[in-house]
């Protein structure tokens, strides 16, 4: 059972007993007051009664009693009946002498005191072949003379109870509606606090069930300062922290399988090496060695021409593989950003002047120098050169930017290269750093591959980015280092 529906029976019981409760308590105190009220009415009546008929009474003329008795019968006072000092009946209305259980003896003790009164509640018979009763509180007090402790006689009358049970029947019915009310005001109060408290619990429920299958970005947006809304926090802390933490053996297990390639392919490489360059060497001595025969003809040199080209482009794989393999050691130097960009730039110059290619520099002012190996930096610099000038048409432009990123984990140089070439296609994007991928003709798709080794050694990294209008873009980041 879900735990708001759990805590809406729960609530409704406990709202529900407690009105009860309260309902019966204020029903049976409002009960006992309009009880009270009508018998003091009674008492009061019956006093009044004796006061108007004082005089006859004291002379025992009964007449003049019965003739005002009968004038004060309604629906309300149904009997008056007044006794002597022997406490017999000596007058009262016309309806009661027909009940002789009620008008021949007066409830009274002898012994009766000023302020004493008699009270009962009775059912007198209206309709004994239908069985239909008159509820009637009868009340009898005593009568006094002027001057004397003796009682003179009483009056007995008898109220009808149907107003009281009528005002008892309101006062019931009033409660019952307040109850009620406020039964439902408590159940809707008791629905809007469950939902807002199993509100927050079900996203909680609902976050850890995607966490539980793998969707460690899940956020739970709960802003209340309670016990949940720490809850919340803490969950959504933990939700980082397990985000960071897949993102880091995600990050490992890169870099892991980056390695075993890298040892698979320098395994391999070893072999090649071992087994192509001697031969290799070989051939291209002999190849020269018939070269230098005058018996030669000139189609025979082409031929042989060709094959010391095709020895050449062989024996440059061999180096770009042992050089991809080989982790060799960095020689660290401070140098200016700046001035190993412009050494690639010369080293490059010709090739940009054939295709006619236009090169553009933006440089921050104050760059730090940076601790890095200006070979390797300058061979990364060259190959993105190379690829971008291969990239883009003639008449086509690169453009190179150096800036200073300052973070949380301090300063870092930042070379931005960009053309205004093709650019790289989305399908490509994930691969272009993976050993041997490329989309030329020509080449062993080691360039970048090295680039990135290269930059990781550093501590820095390279990554494509989103060029603001067409082409390739992209960034180098290198870690700066204070100069001891």
């Amino acid at each position: 059972m879900p735990l708001r529906t759990r805590f809406m029976i729960y609530v409704t019981a406990l709202l529900g007993g407690l009105v009860v409760l309260v309902l019966f308590l204020i029903e049976h105190r409002e009960v006992r007051a309009i009880f009270e009220e009508h018998k003091n009415r009674g008492i009061l009546t019956a006093e009044y009664i004796a006061q108007l008929n004082y005089d006859s009474v004291i002379f025992f003329d009964n007449e003049p009693v019965e003739e005002d008795i009968n004038k004060r019968i309604d629906n309300n006072l149904i009997y008056v009946i007044f006794y002597d000092r022997e406490n017999k009946p000596f007058a009262a209305n016309d309806f009661i002498k027909g009940y002789y259980d009620i008008y021949a003896d007066s409830n009274l003790d002898p012994e009766v005191e000023k302020g004493d009164y008699f009270l009962e509640l009775k059912n007198i018979a209206t309709e004994k072949k239908t069985g239909r009763y008159l509820r009637v509180m009868e009340i009898e007090v005593p009568i006094y003379v002027e001057g004397s402790s003796t009682k003179w006689g009483s009056i007995k009358i008898g109220l009808s109870l149907e107003e009281m049970q009528a005002e008892e029947r309101k006062t019931r019915l009033m409660l019952i509606l307040i109850g009620c009310s406020g039964l439902l005001i408590g159940v809707g109060g008791a629905a809007l606090m469950a939902r807002r408290i199993t509100k927050p619990l079900d996203k909680l429920v609902d976050g850890t069930v995607k966490i539980s299958k793998g969707d460690f970005s899940q956020a739970i947006d709960i802003d209340t300062q309670d016990e949940i809304g720490e809850l919340a926090q803490s969950f959504n802390e933990m939700s980082q922290q397990l985000q960071l933490t897949r993102k880091r053996m995600e990050a490992a297990n890169r870099r892991l399988i980056q390695a075993e390639k890298l040892a698979s392919i320098g395994r391999i490489s070893a072999s090649i090496a071992h087994e192509i360059r001697n031969p290799l060497t070989s051939v291209k001595l002999n190849i020269q060695k018939v070269m230098e025969s005058e018996d030669l003809d000139d189609i025979d040199k082409e031929h042989l021409d060709i094959s010391q080209e095709g020895i050449g482009h062989i024996e440059n794989f061999i180096k770009e593989l042992l050089n991809f393999t080989r982790v060799s050691e960095l020689q660290l130097n401070f140098f200016s950003v700046e001035q190993i960009v412009d050494e690639s730039i010369k080293m490059i110059r010709n090739t940009l002047k054939l295709k006619d290619v236009e090169l553009a520099k933006e440089v921050q002012e104050r760059l730090p120098q940076v601790l890095v190996d200006g070979d390797k930096i300058r061979q990364v610099l060259l190959n993105i050169l190379h690829n971008a000038c291969e990239a883009v048409d003639k008449g086509g432009k690169i453009t190179i930017a150096l800036s200073l990123l300052k973070g949380r984990r301090g300063q870092k140089v930042r070379i931005r290269i960009s053309d205004n070439g093709p650019g790289i296609p989305k399908k490509n994007k994930e691969n272009i750093f993976e050993p041997f991928y490329t989309t030329k003709s020509t080449g062993i798709g080691l360039g970048l591959a090295n680039a990135r080794k290269i930059i990781v050694q550093h501590k820095g990294s390279i990554h494509d980015v989103e060029n603001e209008g067409s082409g390739a873009c992209f960034d180098i980041l290198i870690p700066c280092e204070e100069e001891k």
